[in-house]
């Protein structure tokens, strides 16, 4: 399996010190060329590659750590994303009318045509995030949501193995709302720090 960055601002190098902490390689792109990123990936770690975009767009799975703004610019990247997984890292507040009515990930996703898409890592500020996940006997919580039940269980996988305890929320119009934005107030599950136990 193949990971990819987009986005390398506080929440995308955040999460590609979780990646760094663990020795798995992933790709780290924005609309900055590689070699504007390339010092600061090498200094969060070896495992941490600058790419192109085209480049980073090869990786099965593709991080979306972009202001939600850039989403549709982003998708135009490839005609289709069928095999991909896209897990939507990004948080939109106060919510534009432009979503009417809907979770952000649920446009997020129709820009993204043919991807599993799944909710993650968004709940967490950067400094959070870019922790050691294990503390206190217990593991960060982080809260996944999917319209497709397939896509859950890898990006679950790969929480586990960057020290997180991952909760599915299930559908995004159902728990995922409990970390999007709906109107002028946060979901419920923003920005709340939870931990669990190891059993």
């Amino acid at each position: 399996m193949s990971y990819a960055i987009v986005g390398f601002g506080k929440i995308g190098q955040a999460l590609a010190q979780a990646f760094a902490r663990k020795n798995i390689k992933v790709a780290v792109a924005s609309r900055r060329p590689p070699e504007a990123l390339a010092p600061q990936a090498r200094a969060i770690g070896p495992t941490i590659v600058a790419k192109s975009l085209r480049d980073a767009f090869e990786a099965d799975t593709i991080i979306l750590a972009i202001p939600f703004g850039e989403h549709r610019e982003v998708a135009k990247a490839l005609p289709s994303w069928e095999g991909k997984t896209v897990i939507d890292a990004t948080n939109v507040f106060p919510v534009p009318e432009e979503l009417d009515g809907l979770p952000s990930s649920a446009v997020i996703a129709k820009a993204f045509t043919g991807a599993k898409l799944v909710k993650g890592f968004n709940h967490l500020i950067a400094a959070t995030l870019a922790t050691d996940p294990v503390v206190e006997g217990g593991h960060r919580v982080v809260f996944l949501s999917s319209d497709d039940e397939d896509a859950t269980a890898p990006v679950a996988a790969l929480a586990k193995q960057l020290g997180f305890a991952p909760v599915k929320l299930g559908k995004l119009n159902e728990g995922g709302a409990l970390v999007h934005a709906r109107g002028s107030i946060w979901g419920q599950l923003i920005f709340q720090d939870l931990f669990k136990k190891e059993q």
